[in-house]
């Protein structure tokens, strides 16, 4: 980690050293003792800039183990089919993993708890989530694939659903050739039938 005189870290660092600290007060404590105060100590920047940039202890945890409010561009493999295999292993990887296993239970709680939170969560997450998808759909469209764009929250949760459900429901091992490929030929038919005049 990179720190500037006074031990506090360039402000360019100060995501990745407030990623570092969620991640590993996660594994340690657990969320419920993983407060934003512990955050700021580990990160050694001040809470103030922490509420700054996320406006909740949810926001920012959900920032630090699935994804922050900036998303790569949606794989482009050339066709619907490749692209939603590749949408499903971007989910996954954002959805596996000890710290997210440990993270969800309180995140998910603290989500129904309160309405703001999932507002401001909505805002920064669901909203890019589904403007990548969008450029997936569009893309699909535009070669032919679909006759239109399917509801895109539909969408959204048919893949989102898949993954969490297998990775945090039923718990099983992933299907030989990866879970991606496993769930694509299903998804991909849906979108299909959905996107259909």
């Amino acid at each position: 980690m990179t720190h500037n005189r006074r031990g506090r870290p360039r402000e360019q660092g100060i995501d990745a050293a407030v990623r570092t600290a969620v991640n590993e007060l996660l594994e340690e404590v657990g969320y419920q003792r993983c407060t934003v105060d512990a955050i700021a100590a580990r990160a050694g920047v001040g809470k103030a800039a922490l509420y700054r940039r996320w406006k909740s202890k949810a926001e920012l945890v959900f920032a630090a183990v699935v994804h922050d409010d900036a998303l790569a561009a949606p794989p482009d493999t050339g066709t619907l089919r490749g692209d939603v295999a590749g949408v499903l292993a971007d989910i996954q990887s954002a959805l596996d993993g000890p710290q997210v296993r440990n993270a969800l239970p309180g995140l998910l709680a603290d989500l129904q708890s309160e309405d703001a939170p999932t507002a401001r969560l909505g805002e920064l997450f669901l909203v890019r989530e589904r403007a990548y998808l969008a450029e997936v759909l569009d893309r699909a469209v535009d070669r032919g694939e679909l006759s239109r764009r399917p509801e895109v929250v539909v969408v959204h949760a048919m893949l989102l659903g898949s993954v969490f459900a297998w990775l945090h429901l039923l718990r099983e091992a992933a299907p030989p050739g990866g879970l991606a490929a496993a769930l694509a030929p299903g998804v991909h038919a849906a979108i299909v039938e959905l996107g259909q005049a």
